[in-house]
Formats: structure tokens, C-alpha cells, sequence
């Protein structure tokens, strides 16, 4: 463990997507699971997230909030991991990627799931990602096209994205196409992935025994 790397989280939160992360570097870091409620509006965690939310990530004295925004700045600051673009080739659609699953993709399938249809075709253009089959669509594009986002090399867009479209998978909010569940199971096998995963599960009974 470590006090430099500090993640705040919850098992059943986003935070998983770090703690993956994490384990893909092999850097010493501390857990601190926050329960939803008190714990994560309390005023020492605000003056950390404002929002009351998890994940978050102290690096000495650096504090870095939303998961996308973690995973690309752990990939930059550990760069011995190699999970950032190395090429302008890899930067292009890392970054295109990477945030286009943080952005249009993920408010796709959250306004899909709690309203249920897509927005009339009036609106359609007000919104970043038009319709959700829009957004799928785009999101296949780039699955089908390479093994992994940049390519055929893994990077940490490929733990942002393989775990968004993991859960989408698991929860059914995201179609079960083809595509995507041998990319996410291609993922799955990573063992770095599974001591994350191992290690959320037994918080996660922690938690419930609680």
C-alpha cells in the first residue's frame, strides 16, 4: 500500500474502472472505500469531489476526478506502463475514443435506459450523440476495426472502454452484439483485470457483512 496513491472508491461504483487501472500499472497504491451516503457528502471527502462522488485519486498532493480523465492522466504520469498512445497515429484515436465513450456514448445509453427512447428527431441534433443506435453504431466502427482501440497494442483506453461496455453488457444496457462480447472477453482474460476484479469482490462482501 501506498499513501503517494490514494483511491477513494466503492465495489459497486465506477471505481472498479481505476482499480483496474491500477492493477494494469503494478504501482503500490491505498484503498479507501467510501459507503454511498454520509461518507461520500461528508465535508472532508467534498473538499476532494465536490460532487460527493467516487471514484477519486490523490497523487501526493493532485487530485484527479472522473474515470476517464484518471485512467489518461495514470497513463501519462506511470509512462513505463506503456498504456498511452505512442504514435500521433495511436493519439488520434485514443483520445477520439476514449472520449467519445466518456461523452456522447455513455449519455446515450444512461438517457436510453431511464427515459426509454430516443429523443424526436427535433431534438435529435441538439444532442452530442444524435440517437443511441448512432452511438453504437460509431462505438462498432472502431471495435470491429483493430483488436484493441489504438490498434493492436492495449492502452488505457481499452480499460475505460472494455469496462463501460462490460457493464452495459452485464446490466443489458448496451445491445449484446457480437463485437463487443469478444472484445470484452478478450479483456476479461487480462490477469490484471481479474486481481481488480478478485480484489472488488471481496470488498464488495466486506461491505455487505458490514
Amino acid at each position: 500500500m501506498s499513501d503517494n496513491l490514494i483511491l477513494y472508491t466503492n465495489p459497486q461504483s465506477r471505481g472498479c474502472i481505476v482499480r483496474w487501472m491500477l492493477e494494469e500499472l503494478g504501482v503500490p497504491y491505498r484503498t479507501e472505500v467510501l459507503e454511498y451516503g454520509e461518507a461520500m457528502k461528508a465535508a472532508d471527502y467534498l473538499s476532494l469531489n465536490p460532487m460527493g462522488k467516487v471514484p477519486t485519486l490523490v497523487h501526493g498532493d493532485r487530485i484527479i476526478t472522473e474515470c476517464a480523465a484518471i485512467c489518461v492522466y495514470l497513463a501519462e504520469v506511470f509512462a513505463d506502463s506503456d498504456l498511452a498512445p505512442k504514435s500521433d497515429d495511436e493519439r488520434a484515436r485514443y483520445y477520439r475514443w476514449m472520449f467519445f465513450a466518456a461523452g456522447p456514448m455513455e449519455s446515450a445509453i444512461v438517457n436510453k435506459n431511464i427515459f426509454g427512447e430516443d429523443a424526436g428527431k427535433d431534438k435529435q441534433e441538439m444532442l452530442g450523440y444524435g440517437t443511441y443506435q448512432l452511438a453504437l453504431d460509431a462505438l462498432s466502427s472502431v471495435i470491429k476495426s483493430s483488436a484493441y482501440i489504438v490498434g493492436d497494442r492495449f492502452t488505457a483506453a481499452d480499460v475505460y472502454i472494455g469496462a463501460q461496455l462490460g457493464w452495459g453488457l452485464q446490466f443489458g444496457t448496451i445491445e449484446k452484439r457480437e463485437e463487443f462480447q469478444e472484445y470484452v472477453s478478450r479483456l476479461s482474460q487480462r490477469e490484471a483485470f481479474q486481481r481488480a476484479h478478485a480484489l472488488d469482490q471481496a470488498l464488495l462482501k466486506e461491505v455487505d457483512e458490514a
